[in-house]
């Protein structure tokens, strides 16, 4: 189905403006889940509604048609289990809800109302570690003999703990002594001890959570935090068992459940992970490489490098599902490491909207929010309107990048077509309308200049050419016998394209969609 204004390559010079669809009223006919596009949400920083200053489940649910409105047809919510600190990566329950955030019923209202507009929902699996308050590693502390103590890993031999020495921790006694000789690991901090996969009622443990989410709380699946860190990396094939086992377990609890695993690493890395194991990986080359090449504003083989990636992922596994990104909670923002130009991250939203895998937005990229390192201020309040306008925008940490002064807010951004989130909602959706773009696999062109990066979209019978013009001015294509094939413009960002024989004038950071 062709949704624009269709024109056709002349022998005479033309001038052409897409009329633009009335995206508003997209409706998602079919939830294509994984291959779909996700959104992730610090809960914290979201939306407040019992005016604490403080994020919560309500405030998602309330939320929910404005995700929709942007096209969002999966959100992965950042961990929400009771934890001592702020970003409650060190959880103390799994099976429950910080009271900050609500409780395990506004949870499930949660997920109810999300299903009923097609959005599934996914969250953070932090069980690589626990918080050192949570009740397992209160008890195996207090004996060597305790039940627990075999579900922390514990070590007296100075030569291994030598080898780590940053990794392995003292108990302490609540002055501070140290206690005993034996010390635990913990790879990321003295309060995140790590959990021992080698222990079999551990294991089953795990398994037992992930049933009661997926299927007493009707979750979508989860999003697995520092997955290549479950054993050393020495032990590769032992850390990749593990997750064939919890997925077999978890397709018996829900065959259409989806798990996408933080391995923060090269492809190479990823790659051994995918093999009946999670379910697609972050893809972090290809994150560095779009921002690369934006920022350059060069083709910089982007293409290509992605092409190698999906084909070594596909010999690990034939079915694998590609989780793409620009920049994380853990990770300076993207409109920061762009400079604050919005222009780039137009174009930087472009790309990753039309690649192959399934995009992942972070809550505010949409909207051109910044932040720079440290953590809190990369995962600062979302803004929706300006000053406190709004009741239910957050203030648990005043923000120091993404400020009412410094970001358009979504009140002023949802209905103006200039818009970074006008932008995104129109680029989701087109992809969400077409197969190629979900679907479809990547294939190079012929094309040949500096200033573009553009490739194939191929699925059954729709085939499309992607055209991206990375820099700041305007660029001439000229079009190779096979891509002259494509002869009808079904897509545009921005501004005018002029097109004559067999050569087009692409606007500044514009990106093009031809179909055969």
């Amino acid at each position: 189905m062709i949704f624009l204004t269709i024109l056709f390559l002349n022998s005479y010079s033309q001038k052409f403006k897409i009329i633009e669809p009335q995206v508003n009223n997209y409706t998602i006919k079919e939830n294509h889940y994984p291959n779909c596009v996700f959104y992730e949400i610090f809960v914290q920083s979201f939306y407040d509604t019992n005016n604490d200053g403080i994020g919560d489940v309500n405030g998602i649910i309330k939320k929910l048609d404005y995700l929709s409105n942007l096209g969002i047809q999966a959100v992965w919510l950042m961990p929400v289990n009771p934890s001592p600190s702020y970003h409650k990566y060190d959880i103390t329950d799994y099976c429950d809800i910080h009271p900050d955030y609500g409780t395990i019923e506004d949870f499930k209202t949660l997920v109810k109302e999300a299903h009923k507009r097609d959005i599934k929902i996914i969250i953070d699996l932090v069980v690589n570690h626990t918080s050192s308050n949570h009740p397992w590693f209160v008890e195996a502390s207090k004996s060597d003999d305790n039940k627990y103590r075999g579900y922390y890993v514990w070590s007296s031999n100075k030569a291994n703990i030598s080898k780590e020495p940053y990794h392995w921790h003292y108990l302490k006694d609540s002055l501070g002594n140290e206690l005993k000789d034996e010390k635990y690991y913990g790879f990321f901090w003295h309060g995140m001890p790590d959990l021992n996969y080698d222990c079999k009622e551990l294991r089953k443990e795990i398994i037992n959570i992930g049933k009661f989410w997926l299927n007493d709380i009707n979750i979508d699946g989860f999003r697995l935090d520092a997955v290549r860190f479950f054993y050393p990396e020495e032990e590769l094939q032992k850390n990749c068992s593990w997750w064939q086992q919890f997925r077999k377990e978890m397709d018996n609890a829900k065959p259409n459940f989806f798990m996408v695993g933080e391995v923060w690493g090269e492809d190479t890395i990823v790659a051994p992970f995918l093999t009946k194991g999670i379910h697609a990986g972050f893809n972090f080359d290809l994150s560095y490489a779009i921002i690369d090449a934006v920022n350059k504003q060069v083709d910089n083989g982007l293409v290509n490098r992605l092409i190698a990636i999906r084909n070594l992922y596909k010999s690990y596994e034939p079915d694998f599902n590609d989780a793409i990104f620009l920049t994380n909670h853990d990770q300076d923002r993207v409109m920061s490491v762009l400079s604050n130009d919005v222009d780039k991250a137009k174009v930087a939203a472009s790309l990753l909207l039309t690649l192959p895998g399934s995009p992942f937005i972070y809550y505010g990229e949409e909207i051109g929010m910044r932040g720079k390192k440290p953590d809190e201020f990369i995962r600062e309040p979302m803004i929706w309107d300006y000053d406190s306008t709004d009741k239910g925008q957050t203030y648990w940490k005043k923000p120091q990048y993404s400020t009412s002064k410094t970001i358009v807010p979504v009140s002023l951004q949802l209905n103006d077509e200039n818009s970074i989130f006008y932008h995104y909602k129109k680029l989701i959706g087109f992809r969400k309308k077409s197969k190629a773009m979900t679907f479809g696999d990547i294939k190079p062109t012929e094309i040949k200049n500096i200033d573009v990066i553009s490739f194939y979209r191929e699925f059954g019978n729709e085939s499309l050419l992607v055209i991206c013009n990375v820099s700041k001015h305007e660029t001439i294509i000229n079009l190779s016998k096979v891509a002259s094939e494509y002869n009808k413009l079904v897509f545009l960002t921005n501004g005018y394209v002029k097109i004559t024989d067999n050569k087009i004038v692409v606007p500044a950071c514009a990106s093009l969609i031809f179909k055969k």
